[in-house]
């Protein structure tokens, strides 16, 4: 009897509620590949869910890691303070400002946990707004955040109290001009301080630069700004969630810099350590200053190893990456516009740097998330892997790492084209059969 695969012998010992993308037992990882158990090669255009920016195993990351390891695995936050702690918030708020202060956390979902009781903490205001579409997490209070799918919600009702939601502008699927995008959103917003609650008990306006798992939406420079000046007038915080869209992924170092907008607060996340679990909030130093000892906190938040992995990863995008990533991702993006523009079931290519979407739907013009299925199923057994995102889950996401290649962009082009074409066809043979 052949021995299990790592997907049978999965089955027995863990529960549905983590959705998988793909059934791959994978055993090893190097650059912008992945192996199977079966000895396949991959070129993977998940990245771990956006989290291995600078590839699989990079070689000076793993040195940096292995040294820090010889040293201080864990001392504890909350106990001692060490070097690889120290360095990286020097590297972070060296290059956000030194206006700014870090904590140090484990994941996406804990920093925003920190955004929230950072901005309840020290405005003394109940309310928060988000944004529809958006993905904060799923913890309780990050749930409820969160508007891009009801299912995150279900059974878990009731959430944290006063939150709202606000229009995140998406002018292509409202057909609108992107002017009159923004000023709808912008009304809705005015709408909510008139009819549910003031401006002045707000303490924070939460939202993602460019939105990840509602469709990699990128929002019009004037939206951004127009917030901010919102929220300076109302003396509400503006939290950016960065945790998808951080270090290098939109062709800077922070999406926040493509929209001449900074914010109070910041979430981050994923590929801060290129794969060791950490994440961080970075906020103002005059808002830091007054957050009181004790009132926050954790065990593991700012681990040696996934610290001195941090730096390493920071190097790397000052020395070039981030540059690479952007002129990598305009490539891939001007051929994903030329496919594009011969067949109509593709509604948009859009994106920044590395993060780049493209969106399905079908001869109705309704979105179509079971091409999109298909199109990812055909590519995975060519060897590519692919990540969709979407409301309607009608948007394939291509999030390689920044190292990746003129010639693995085009071999992923030429696997996904291919997959494309097959779905199509397997398409228009349903149609005819029905």
């Amino acid at each position: 009897m052949p021995e299990k695969s790592m997907y049978e012998k999965s089955l027995d010992l863990f529960p549905p509620v983590a959705l998988r993308a793909t059934q791959l037992g994978v055993v090893k990882g190097e650059g912008a590949y992945v192996w199977d158990e079966e000895g396949k090669k991959y070129l993977d255009f998940a990245s771990g869910v956006a989290v291995v920016n600078c590839g699989h195993n990079h070689p000076y990351i793993v040195q940096k890691a292995k040294e820090q390891m010889d040293k201080l695995i864990h001392g504890g936050h909350n106990v001692v303070y060490y070097s690889s702690y120290i360095e990286l918030a020097e590297k972070i708020l060296g290059h956000v400002g030194h206006d700014y202060k870090i904590y140090f956390s484990n994941s996406g979902a804990e920093a925003n946990e920190a955004v929230i009781k950072l901005a309840k903490q020290v405005t003394h205001r109940p309310g928060i707004i988000s944004f529809k579409h958006s993905f904060h997490g799923r913890t309780l209070a990050t749930a409820t955040l969160t508007a891009s799918n009801a299912k995150y919600r279900r059974n878990y009702e009731g959430l944290l109290p006063s939150v709202y939601y606000a229009e995140y502008p998406y002018a292509t699927r409202t057909g609108l001009t992107e002017e009159q995008e923004v000023a709808r959103c912008l009304t809705q917003l005015e709408e909510i301080f008139h009819d549910l609650i003031e401006p002045e008990q707000v303490a924070c306006i939460i939202l993602e630069p460019v939105q990840g798992e509602g469709g990699y939406i990128v929002p019009p420079k004037a939206f951004l700004q127009s917030i901010r000046e919102i929220c300076d007038k109302h003396g509400i915080l503006l939290a950016f969630d960065e945790v998808q869209t951080g270090f290098g992924r939109t062709g800077k170092i922070f999406a926040y810099e493509n929209f001449d907008v900074k914010p109070d607060i910041m979430s981050l996340a994923k590929a801060i350590a290129n794969g060791f679990p950490l994440s961080a909030i970075v906020a103002k130093r005059a808002l830091m200053d007054q957050w009181p000892a004790g009132t926050h906190g954790g065990t593991f938040g700012g681990n040696p190893v996934a610290c001195a992995a941090g730096v390493a990863v920071f190097e790397l995008l000052e020395g070039g990456l981030v540059d690479h990533a952007a002129e990598v991702g305009d490539y891939f993006k001007q051929k994903l516009l030329e496919l594009a523009d011969k067949h109509d079931e593709v509604l948009e290519v859009r994106g920044l740097g590395l993060m780049i979407g493209i969106e399905f739907v079908d001869r109705n013009g309704k979105p179509d998330g079971d091409l999109v299925n298909v199109i990812r199923a055909k590519a995975l057994e060519k060897g590519l892997i692919l990540l969709s995102c979407g409301v309607d889950h009608n948007v394939i996401r291509f999030i390689p790492p920044l190292i990746v290649t003129h010639e693995q962009i085009d071999t992923a082009f030429a696997l996904f084209s291919k997959s494309f074409e097959e779905a199509l066809a397997e398409t228009d043979q349903k149609i005819q059969a029905d």
